[in-house]
């Protein structure tokens, strides 16, 4: 089994396009208002967003992007105009990590994990 597909939630479709095709993911499916399906620049999974009347309560949606050259995407990033909550800072569980928000204010994670990722010291077996 792979990962395919994510999906958010938006109010505003047309403006979670705009952010998201700053952050690099390349547009594939245009039914706006709608909803709208973006590549990623690596790997096979498809992202999309889902225009909805209203946000799911509580703490919301957490997308992890995978990048290990993070330190120059976020400085891209912010050439564009992206800003950020958090910008790239060693994390106790050997992750580098920048936070965002995206217009809808689902949490975005650009991270570099390396081997980490899969396989932390602390793996279960």
């Amino acid at each position: 089994m792979i990962l395919n597909q994510i999906t958010i939630p938006s109010l505003d479709v047309e403006k979670g396009t705009e952010f998201y095709q700053k952050l690099g993911l390349h547009l594939i499916v245009d039914a706006r208002p709608r909803y709208v399906r973006f590549e990623l620049p690596d790997g096979d999974a498809t992202f999309s967003i889902h225009w909805v009347e209203e946000l799911p309560k509580g703490e919301g949606i957490t997308v992890y992007f995978q990048n290990e050259n993070l330190d120059e995407v976020v400085a891209e990033l912010q050439q564009k105009g992206i800003e950020f909550d958090l910008l790239p800072t060693d994390q106790p569980w050997l992750w580098r990590e920048a936070r965002l928000k995206d217009p809808d204010g689902n949490q975005l994670i650009i991270y570099s994990a390396g081997e980490n990722r899969k396989n932390p010291p602390w793996r279960v077996n």
